[in-house]
């Protein structure tokens, strides 16, 4: 079964989120030690928990919300639904299976009765290639509610393998560090087409 490998490598040309007057931590690697010196080379890491390709807890956005260790390994192992948001319209299924994959590349707008139509489906990890924002509403405010809803978002996907639209089936897996008390982590995604 081909494997697609979504995630961004951390590296110095990483990019950090920022925006007027705020910035998220930089990403260093800087050497610790070495093996001429040790017997053994360490590196040093100094990162956000929102650096390159993530996962957000709903304590991302709401001060109520989750953090990252109340979901549980199984829950970002598993099968798609596919809602692709590229034709200026949300066709949203009757059922969904626990992880949805929303297709927003190059930015989506969506009307809040998509979104509450989406929350319906009550798939607790929602993964996004690309943006969304919802019609009328401030910035950022796809997140906020996607936060108050208990739902945990993985993005900020490499989308070079993607050829053309996402397979119609298949399985995401999606592993962050194994974090306690924090608002997300840098994770590995992985597509496997079924």
């Amino acid at each position: 079964m081909p494997v697609l490998d979504l995630s961004y490598p951390l590296n110095t040309e990483t990019d950090i989120y920022s925006e007027a007057g705020y910035s998220d931590p930089s990403l260093t690697i800087a050497p610790w030690c070495e093996i001429s010196d040790q017997g053994y080379r360490v590196s040093q890491l100094s990162l956000g928990t929102q650096t390159g390709t993530h996962i957000d807890a709903p304590a991302h956005f709401d001060p109520e919300g989750q953090t990252l260790e109340s979901l549980t390994p199984d829950a970002l192992i598993g099968s798609y639904t596919l809602i692709d948001l590229r034709k200026g319209r949300c066709d949203i299924p009757p059922k969904a299976d626990p992880i949805l994959l929303l297709d927003a590349r190059n930015g989506a707008t969506m009307t809040q009765f998509d979104l509450n139509t989406l929350f319906a489906l009550n798939s607790p990890v929602w993964v996004m290639a690309g943006y969304i924002e919802i019609q009328d509403t401030p910035s950022l405010e796809f997140h906020r509610q996607i936060a108050a809803a208990g739902i945990f978002l993985v993005e900020d996907l490499n989308m070079t393998s993607v050829d053309g639209s996402f397979p119609k089936t298949g399985e995401i897996i999606a592993l962050p560090l194994r974090l306690e008390g924090t608002s997300g982590s840098p994770c590995r995604v992985l597509l496997r087409y079924i």
